[in-house]
Parts: C-alpha cells; sequence; structure tokens
C-alpha cells in the first residue's frame, strides 16, 4: 500500500503550513551558491502543493520571506526578489488552470513594487476560483504581525469604539493577516531545524509539529504524506484528557 492510501481523507488536516528550509545548505552542498538552492526550492513547492491537492488540503501556508531575511547578504535578498517575481509570473497560468487561490500574509508595502504588482496579478487573475488556497507568507512575522493587531485594537479602545472588556481571543485573531482563515493543525519544517522562527506565533498554538531532516530542494510529496501520517497517529487533546475524548466521540 502506498503512502497515500495510507492516508485517512476524513482527518486531513484543512491547513498545513511549512517553513520551507534548507535551501542555501542543499546549494553548499552541490558546491553552489545559495540562490542556486532556492531555484531548486521552486520545484518542491510544485510537488508540495500538488501532494496537498491530491489529499484534500484547503489551505497551504508557505514561508516564503520573513521580516529577519532583510538581514541577508544584499545580493541574496536582490535575488530572492527577482525569484519571487519571476516565479508567480511563471506559474500563475498552470495555478489559475489548477483551481488555485492565491493570496498572501505579512507586510507587502514594504516589498518592492514588481513583487508587489506580480502578486496583485496572481491575486486578480485567481481570485474566483474554488481549488486549494496558497498563502504565501512574504515580509511576514508573528511579531509584527501581534504589535500589529495590538496597536489596531488599542485605537479601537481609545477612540471608544471598542470597550476593553470585549477584546478576547476572536478579538486579537480577527485583527491577524491570517483573519478568515482556519489556524493551521499540522506545522512542518525542513531541514533538521526543531524551532518555529517567529511564523504564526499565536495561530499554531495547538498545531501538531513536524520536523523532517529533509532540505526543501529534496522535499517530495511522499514527504508531505509522510506528515500526514505522521499527524493522525496523534491524539489531539486541546487540553483535555483521552477519557474525555471517548466520552465525546
Amino acid at each position: 500500500m502506498s503512502l497515500l492510501d495510507k492516508i485517512n481523507r476524513d482527518t486531513t488536516p484543512k491547513h498545513i503550513a511549512v517553513i520551507m528550509d534548507g535551501n542555501g545548505r542543499w546549494a553548499q552542498k552541490q558546491g553552489e551558491e545559495r540562490l542556486f538552492g532556492h531555484n531548486f526550492g521552486v520545484e518542491a513547492v510544485r510537488e508540495t502543493l500538488k501532494a496537498a491537492q491530491e489529499i484534500g488540503v484547503e489551505y497551504l501556508t508557505l514561508y516564503a520571506f520573513s521580516t529577519e531575511n532583510w538581514n541577508r547578504p544584499k545580493e541574496e535578498v536582490d535575488g530572492l526578489m527577482d525569484l519571487l517575481v519571476r516565479t508567480i509570473s511563471g506559474e500563475v497560468d498552470e495555478l489559475h488552470k489548477s483551481n488555485v487561490i492565491i493570496s498572501s500574509i505579512g507586510d507587502t508595502d514594504g516589498l518592492p513594487d514588481s513583487c508587489r504588482n506580480e502578486l496583485q496579478a496572481a491575486f486578480d487573475r485567481t481570485k474566483k476560483n474554488t481549488g486549494i488556497n496558497l498563502i504565501l507568507a512574504l515580509n511576514y512575522s508573528a511579531k509584527w504581525e501581534l504589535i500589529r493587531a495590538t496597536k489596531n485594537i488599542a485605537r479601537l479602545v481609545k477612540s471608544g469604539d471598542m470597550k476593553l472588556d470585549q477584546v478576547d481571543e476572536a478579538t486579537i485573531s480577527n485583527m491577524l493577516s491570517t483573519h478568515g482563515i482556519p489556524d493551521p493543525e499540522l506545522l512542518i519544517r525542513t531541514s533538521g531545524e526543531r524551532r518555529v522562527s517567529n511564523f504564526l506565533l499565536w495561530q499554531i498554538a495547538y498545531a501538531e509539529l513536524h520536523f523532517t531532516e529533509v532540505l526543501w530542494p529534496d522535499f517530495k510529496q511522499e514527504d508531505l504524506y509522510k506528515a500526514v501520517l505522521d499527524y493522525q497517529s496523534r491524539e489531539r487533546r486541546f487540553g483535555l484528557v483521552s477519557a474525555q475524548l471517548e466520552k465525546n466521540t
């Protein structure tokens, strides 16, 4: 039986988030510059998206560029921005044919005009599609997102449009970049690193974490299936004990 056949479609996570790590190390193993790995990482995105579509995932969020990435060498940042533009422009037709909806989270105002223009064109082209939602986290950090949400809530309280005792979890969730999107049930990080790197800190409070040694350019459909099977093997208790879950089923 294949890995795909083992997956229970009834308990497939609705939302999977991925920290795509290891492009630079993969390139170095090939004796190449880091950007060489980023270019090959595009194929891993295709593989992951195809696998997610195959098993019925509704939302796939990819950590494409963090606010901290601006601190990398200028030639790498410039290369990443150029790759982003070329990739979106080159892939949008195929994504549209596949019924994919493209959107983003993060401070996209801080991206170069060329990136923002290609992103907007992709959003407009695919917004009426009804398939999987491909969400690109660009110039994103969870701390930036939570600070922005806190400031927005403070302004509402100060203006009298909201009372302090009305602020709850839903209030904060609605102020985040991901408002209207279900929280991820599964977070995958490649390359063997075991940290979440300022990614969706609020949203992954109850997500299952899957870490794999596979470097991102080598990540294939089967690797996503392994992560989902790992997820499906776990008991998700949300603060309860096993006996309570059994009683409620």
